[in-house]
């Protein structure tokens, strides 16, 4: 077997930067798409708030011998009020996304995530000193347009989930700005030990209001939800590392077929053609946008706490206009 193991890794090595990147953001992607699942399953009598606590918790552990082996300068911070916000902001994205799944098609609710990009442009803006021109603009509408139709404002209960779902998306973003901001002055470990502090202290409370008693089949899709959570970030993280961003970053969209795969296997669920239209139109405006950062030697800044690649202005530069 050790052969077998040893040929295959060498397969895998003589691969380009690129694919071997590409590889690992495709298994992220599956890994993802079976830990929302199993948060659907667990929400058809789990509350979302104590589905969250024991990810949270999960991830905190996971952290710990890592804090430890790497010594007591990482349990200390010179900007406590930004990782409290940081993990507040997290611990509601969290929550916000695991209620869209539960209430949504797996496919609509990852669909709607992939409007991050969009949002970005708008808090770059806003809070990065950031011009940009016409043409992003217009994706960015176009973009947006897809999310109006998948979310169908004024719709009853996946409307309800579909707006959850994006105010989450929104959340999401609003934590890449604050970890770029601290990540100049925190390491990485610090970043993720205090999110995980916060986010369990918050879902620590609402989880116990809500608590019922997990069966120990419910107790094990609980504890595999944080193991497949942190496997999914781990190979996402390792596939930007590996390959350039603008190569691997179309392959996270293979999320939206593996999702829908599985909704159709265990839920039923077949996308409508609002989903189709309004994921199109989102993942055409999110590629360009992409494809427009790297002709202007922007690279996409990996964010290490996130599975998803962020497009940011490079904080040194000065504001310039982006066409």
């Amino acid at each position: 077997m050790a052969p077998a193991n040893s040929s295959l890794s060498s397969r895998f090595a003589a691969l380009s930067p690129n694919t071997q990147g590409a590889l690992w953001i495709v298994v992220s992607c599956v890994i993802f798409s079976i830990m929302q699942a199993n948060v659907k399953l667990l929400g058809a009598r789990l509350d979302t708030f104590q589905i969250a606590f024991f990810r949270c918790a999960f991830g905190l552990a996971v952290i710990l011998p890592f804090m430890f082996r790497a010594g007591p300068q990482v349990f200390k911070t010179r900007r406590p009020l930004a990782h409290l916000l940081r993990g507040c902001l997290g611990a509601g994205a969290m929550a916000c996304g695991f209620y869209s799944v539960t209430h949504m098609p797996l496919a609509d609710a990852t669909a709607i995530s992939f409007a991050k990009p969009l949002f970005m442009i708008v808090l770059a803006v806003l809070f990065l000193n950031e011009k940009v021109r016409w043409r992003r603009w217009t994706a960015t509408a176009v973009g947006f347009l897809g999310v109006l139709i998948m979310v169908r404002p004024g719709s009853s209960e996946i409307g309800f989930a579909a707006g959850i779902a994006l105010l989450g998306t929104l959340f999401v973003a609003l934590v890449v700005v604050l970890v770029k901001k601290l990540s100049a002055t925190e390491s990485p470990l610090t970043i993720l030990f205090s999110f995980g502090i916060v986010s369990t202290s918050i879902m620590t409370v609402p989880a116990i209001l809500v608590w019922q008693q997990p069966t120990w089949n419910e107790l094990a899709m609980l504890l595999s939800v944080g193991a497949l959570g942190s496997a999914g970030q781990a190979c996402a993280v390792k596939g930007f590392k590996v390959g350039e961003a603008t190569a691997v970053v179309p392959f996270d969209y293979s999320r939206l077929i593996f999702a829908g795969f599985i909704g159709f296997w265990l839920f039923g669920d077949v996308p409508g053609l609002h989903t189709l239209l309004g994921a199109g139109l989102i993942v055409v405006s999110t590629l360009y946008i992409a494809h427009r950062e790297a002709r202007l030697g922007k690279a996409p800044v990996r964010n290490k706490t996130d599975h998803h690649p962020v497009l940011l202005p490079e904080e040194q530069e000065p504001a310039r206009e982006r066409t």
